[in-house]
């Protein structure tokens, strides 16, 4: 992979990164005044024990993405950015672009997805 693309990718992977570090902190900060209101009856309680279980999934889901993130940082530091950890073969550049931290190439992502 060209210089140019690896910084093309490195800068998108460390944007998201800043926006997913920005969106866990936000919704940390949300569910701590959730937990810090008064509530009144089971009603309240069932509202924001369900908005804390979502939030919690986001945040879940979010905490994942920014591992892969980092570890896909890396492997741009180590040369090894852009192979599959499957087949070893090149991922392809759309692959990359429509999902920078890819780690399996699209036959081997479906192989792995089946497998689930």
């Amino acid at each position: 992979m060209q210089a140019s693309e690896l910084k093309y990718f490195k800068e998108i992977l460390e944007s998201r990164k800043e926006q997913i570090i920005k969106n866990i902190d936000s919704v940390n900060d949300e569910l701590s005044q959730l937990n810090s209101l008064e509530l009144n009856d089971e009603g309240d309680h069932a509202s924001v024990g369900n908005s804390s279980m979502v939030e919690n999934a986001i945040v879940k889901q979010q905490e994942k993405e920014l591992r892969e993130i980092n570890v896909t940082l890396g492997k741009i530091t180590s040369g090894d950015y852009g192979i599959c950890e499957m087949c070893e073969d090149t991922i392809g550049f759309q692959r990359l672009k429509v999902k920078p931290h890819a780690i399996y190439c699209i036959d081997c992502r479906e192989i792995v997805e089946k497998a689930k």
